[in-house]
């Protein structure tokens, strides 16, 4: 085997989704200053918009998910874009 190939920062990191608020361990490189704990241990902890726990395909409910203003933003690029043309 190849030495040296494999990533250096492969551990445990928490994925919260942030809008269930449901956390998942998993082994990530993902970069991230901020820190959590899981089941009493400390984890770098990662932070994320949609997961299995929130998406209408997997939960089978539909939902309005509008992070960050996104609709907004969308509406007030076309009103713009109007106004242009």
């Amino acid at each position: 085997m190849k030495k040296d190939i494999h990533p250096q920062n492969y551990r445990e990191v928490i994925f919260v989704d942030n809008t269930s608020g449901k956390e998942f361990l998993l082994d990530s490189t993902v970069e991230t200053e901020e820190k959590g704990t899981y089941e009493g241990k400390e984890y770098p902890l990662y932070r994320i918009e949609i997961s299995s726990a929130s998406h209408p395909f997997y939960t089978g409910i539909k939902k309005n998910i509008d992070t960050a203003g996104r609709v907004e933003k969308f509406k007030a690029r076309q009103k713009a874009a109007q106004s242009e043309a």
